[in-house]
């Protein structure tokens, strides 16, 4: 009989659940499984915690770590250099905004003259203001566009993701890093 990978990664923990252990380690859990599996994994990886069971995770991905860890360590060519929680790490480094979108650029123009110090992209017809996007900076920018803001039709807050930080703090396009990320929880 041949198992998907799925199922293999669901009986290898369940072979490592034997005995009832209290800190579990689990390299890339979730590697080569579809959607569905990797949620499942996921839903099972908490429901572990939540029962008390320490769980150390290694992934490359980001998105995992963001969802399952309590704590990250960044790792670069086998060192720690940055360590905390998910959220803790995506405030440390810079790079939150507000972005807005423009129905034309007659509305672009005026508002980039508002504001000041935004990063334009005519193509896009978007203006990039550096904030850290809560509810009360994004309703003072507003109020900082004045009548300019009549010709915003879309507003988006961007702040940085794990992704973000693993660039910011490896220095190297993904191309050229053989790091990855590994979560104590």
């Amino acid at each position: 009989m041949t198992y998907s990978g799925g199922m293999k990664r669901r009986l290898d923990l369940a072979m490592t659940l034997i005995g009832d252990p209290r800190i579990i380690f689990l390299d890339e859990p979730t590697t080569g499984l579809d959607p569905r599996s990797r949620r499942m994994m996921w839903q099972t990886i908490r429901e572990l915690v939540a029962g008390g069971v320490t769980i150390f995770l290694t992934t490359q991905q980001l998105d995992e770590a963001d969802q399952l860890a309590d704590r990250i360590a960044v790792l670069d060519h086998g060192k720690v250099v940055a360590e905390g929680s998910p959220e803790e790490l995506k405030r440390s480094i810079p790079g939150a905004h507000v972005r807005l979108h423009f129905a034309d650029a007659t509305g672009l123009g005026a508002a980039e003259r508002a504001l000041g110090g935004a990063f334009r992209h005519d193509d896009a017809l978007t203006l990039e203001v550096p904030s850290d996007g809560g509810a009360i900076a994004v309703r003072e920018l507003l109020n900082r566009l004045g009548d300019a803001a009549a010709g915003v039709d879309e507003v988006s807050v961007h702040t940085p993701d794990l992704d973000d930080v693993f660039f910011a703090l490896t220095g190297r396009p993904a191309k050229e890093t053989t790091s990855e990320m590994e979560n104590a929880r």
